[in-house]
């Protein structure tokens, strides 16, 4: 098994650097969460012209496809990003399935880069429903950090790794 968990800050340049890693790792499978609603037209028309030519792209309609699609591909892939896929369910009053795409992750074979926001160093959130996307995040890029072979931070454009192992 080959799992990596690429974190970092909104625009960090955490998509870009997984985004470099799965190329050079022959991974060109990418699973894009990003909703226009979430992101924005024009942020995510930019996202799709830098994958165009280098990822066949699969973009869910529904949260529970993003599971159900790591579990079936036997390719590598790249997933980008868990925190729109966290938030996409608690917006929609659904539960988050973070212990199954957990599972889903850690069987994998091939290949597997994640991309997740990391937002515990944000400000503290004063909603109910923004403290549980904190806390449900945070719990879910602990869970997978730990499974990872190789985990990194990115701010700024620049790449911290924080673990890797063989």
């Amino acid at each position: 098994m080959s799992l990596e968990l690429v974190l970092g800050p909104r625009r960090s340049g955490k998509s870009r650097l997984a985004e470099e890693r799965a190329r050079a790792l022959g991974v060109s499978t990418y699973v894009a969460t990003a909703l226009a609603s979430a992101v924005g037209e024009e942020r995510l028309r930019a996202h799709q012209e830098r994958r165009r030519g280098r990822f066949v792209t699969f973009e869910p309609r529904q949260p529970e496809e993003v599971v159900a699609f790591v579990e079936a591909s036997p390719s590598g892939i790249l997933l980008d990003g868990l925190g729109l896929w966290v938030g996409w369910q608690l917006a929609n009053g659904l539960p988050v399935a973070a212990e199954a795409l957990v599972g889903a992750l850690a069987r994998r074979r091939a290949p597997t880069l994640v991309v997740s926001d990391e937002v515990g160093w944000s400000v503290h959130p004063t909603s109910s429903l923004a403290a549980r996307f904190v806390d449900m995040l945070g719990e879910l890029n602990q869970q997978l950090a730990e499974r990872a072979q190789r985990v990194s931070l990115v701010v700024a454009g620049i790449e911290l790794v924080l673990k890797e192992s063989r």
